[in-house]
């Protein structure tokens, strides 16, 4: 049996977020099925009602906006018949192209928050792993840079850290990515493949690793959605000491979410140069060009 890594992005905009993530979850496929199912009654429990039939998705910046805690907090916890009702109602008048009453906008917020929540509980009842690499919003080459046909230094950890992983597991590992924009899917890809068929170090890899990504749409895909969710969360409440303080984070993600993404993220032994050394899933990366960590 294999792991499935679906990997996605935060934060590549360059717009509001403080870092740029790329990563994901792995789940094995023996559990996927599982989670799917998980999935889908935590969307009933949380809203009454499967977002794709409003057109809707869960993902990271929608469940956890800032507005979304504002407006669970304008109301005390509703009761869970009390908040589908709501939430529900605020669905559907979204479609309708009305105006919620401030019931339904605090139902529809509590309801964002409960399906967050629910999504890394999930993760964990699934023994799901987290791995992500960060760097800066906005970091650019070098002018002159010459590697740009190879997977930049954080891309390399990130695999480099799922590779371990699955070592340890001593599985094979397969990438599902996050259908975006076609041009930029394509050169990633083939940063990819220069990597793991041109390095001494990516063909040794490619032993666990499946180098050839499979696309998928994300509103069809559960699990695309749940890396979504963790990368928005570790864009702006996972603060290891390695981040230093130069970076703004949302106090009310740091409190809540950040125990639930180090619970999630794996941790393990790495090998480089002969050495043994502990590591985890989640790297930060200050300068994603230069040569050295």
């Amino acid at each position: 049996m294999s792991w499935l890594f679906f990997m996605d992005e935060s934060g590549h905009d360059h717009k509001t977020t403080p870092l740029e993530v790329r990563g994901g979850v792995a789940i094995h496929a023996a559990k996927l099925w599982s989670f799917i199912q998980g999935w889908q009654r935590l969307e009933q429990d949380a809203f009454g009602a499967y977002l794709r039939d409003y057109g809707k998705e869960a993902k990271g910046y929608k469940l956890l906006d800032k507005d979304r805690f504002r407006w669970a907090s304008q109301a005390p916890p509703m009761n869970e018949g009390e908040r589908r009702k709501h939430a529900r109602g605020f669905l559907q008048k979204g479609r309708e192209k009305a105006t919620p009453t401030s019931q339904e906008f605090a139902a529809y917020g509590q309801a964002c928050l409960e399906m967050a929540r629910g999504v890394f509980d999930l993760l964990v009842t699934h023994d799901a792993r987290i791995f992500a690499s960060a760097i800066p919003r906005g970091a650019r080459p070098p002018e002159h840079f010459r590697e740009v046909d190879y997977l930049r230094k954080d891309h390399v950890f990130l695999f480099e850290r799922f590779y371990y992983f699955l070592e340890s597991q001593a599985q094979h590992g397969l990438i599902v990515m996050d259908e975006s924009d076609k041009s930029l899917d394509k050169k990633f890809v083939s940063r990819m493949e220069a990597y793991f068929t041109r390095t001494a170090t990516g063909r040794n890899r490619t032993y666990w690793i499946v180098p050839a990504p499979l696309f998928v749409s994300s509103d069809m895909t559960y699990a695309i959605q749940a890396a979504d969710i963790c990368l928005y969360a570790i864009n702006w409440g996972y603060r290891p000491p390695s981040l230093g303080t130069n970076f703004a984070s949302r106090d009310e993600i740091v409190s809540e979410f950040e125990p639930k993404i180090r619970r999630l993220q794996w941790e393990g032994d790495g090998f480089r140069g002969g050495q043994t050394f502990r590591t985890r899933g989640i790297v930060y990366v200050p300068d994603p060009y230069s040569s050295r960590a």
